[in-house]
């Protein structure tokens, strides 16, 4: 894969003072076209970046919800075109400008609504026109934004060994947009695009104000689990008057807004499993990750009443794995060399085991 550039336009963005009282103003440094590029210093800092940013994986629903590289779609209401969404035709104006000047002046148009971002940082900001040889004349068009780094030190000569470089840029830390989407080599997508920025930030998500990304798996499962909350809570309690339902609701309501949630003792283990079943059928690789005491288990929502089992014990709560081996990682341990009781002896210790004084219920699984 290999990308050949059309035209490159170098910014620097300044933002001085804090919060609400910033300065914010950019300077336009150079734009160059295909011939000044090849003999730029640039493409010596940008060989091999291009590749980088188009073979980045990435998925339309991310396995975490503050994933850095998300594929973004532009929205258009129902009815009418692409070409009706803001964001879509500041690319397109992008990639279809075939001179420097035009060029320039749509580059001039991005850097003027980037600004307008809340969490804009001072920076590069390189805008590039770029076609993928050998495979299509369709330009793709590359934003990365480069921060400035702080401290940086140069060797400088025998009197004062260093001396500090100031605005210095880095591409270890780069941000990205990468438009249209490419999924695979010359397939691409003109309703998407692909953008990579530190995981909490939003640069790029704030910037492109018409554009909407796919919910994350942890998203889309809560969102499943709160639709099966309130149907249970509206088929047990039909009257959204009663007091019953009122106070049910209201628990579930600080449950759903607590980081650390106790297990709740509310469901039948089939209506988790019948939940659970229809969770699984959107991703089978969904984890299942919970601590009990001061262990952490980890596993697979799919496993769930399958080979993860969870018990209740004289107020005390038990978990129970299954499993056709049992491995180890790295040190050694003394438990490895284990020959397990049957099931039964360590069923009959367990509920024979004497409960310390000091244990309360508090002591459950915070889930």
């Amino acid at each position: 894969m290999k990308f050949s550039i059309k035209h490159l336009s170098f910014f620097v963005i300044n933002v001085e003072g804090k919060e609400s009282q910033t300065i914010k103003n950019y300077k336009h440094y150079q734009t160059l076209d295909a011939y000044e590029y090849l003999d730029s210093e640039i493409k010596v800092f940008l060989d091999g970046e291009f590749n980088r940013i188009a073979k980045r994986k990435v998925e339309k629903n991310p396995s975490a919800e503050q994933a850095p590289t998300k594929i973004g779609r532009f929205i258009v209401e129902p009815g009418y075109e692409l070409d009706s969404n803001p964001n879509f035709n500041m690319f397109a104006r992008l990639r279809g400008a075939e001179d420097k000047e035009d060029y320039k002046n749509a580059c001039d148009d991005l850097v003027r609504s980037y600004l307008d971002t809340s969490s804009v940082r001072g920076g590069a900001l390189i805008i590039v026109q770029a076609v993928l040889t050998n495979v299509s004349e369709d330009p793709f068009i590359f934003v990365l934004k480069c921060d400035f780094e702080q401290k940086i030190a140069r060797i400088s000569d025998e009197q004062s060994l260093i001396s500090q470089v100031e605005m210095a840029i880095s591409a270890r830390s780069m941000k990205s947009i990468q438009y249209p989407y490419m999924e695979e080599e010359g397939m691409v997508d003109e309703w998407e695009l692909k953008i990579h920025q530190s995981s909490h930030a939003r640069y790029f998500e704030d910037f492109l104000k018409f554009v909407t990304y796919e919910l994350s798996i942890p998203e889309i499962v809560n969102e499943h689990v709160m639709e099966f909350v309130q149907t249970y809570v509206e088929t047990k309690w039909p009257d959204e008057n009663e007091t019953e339902r009122q106070q049910v609701e209201k628990e579930l309501e600080i449950w759903a807004a607590s980081e650390k949630r106790d297990i709740q003792d509310k469901w039948e283990p089939a209506q988790v499993a019948e939940a659970a079943e229809r969770i699984v059928e959107i991703k089978p690789e969904i984890e299942l990750k919970f601590r009990i005491g001061d262990t952490m288990v980890k596993g697979r929502l799919a496993d769930f009443g399958e080979l993860i089992h969870i018990a209740k014990l004289d107020g005390r709560y038990a978990v129970i794995l299954e499993g056709d081996s049992f491995t180890f990682d790295k040190a050694f341990s003394p438990v490895e060399l284990l020959q397990p009781e049957p099931f039964e002896v360590v069923a009959k210790r367990i509920l024979e085991k004497k409960i310390p004084q000091e244990y309360t219920e508090d002591d459950g699984i915070p889930y």
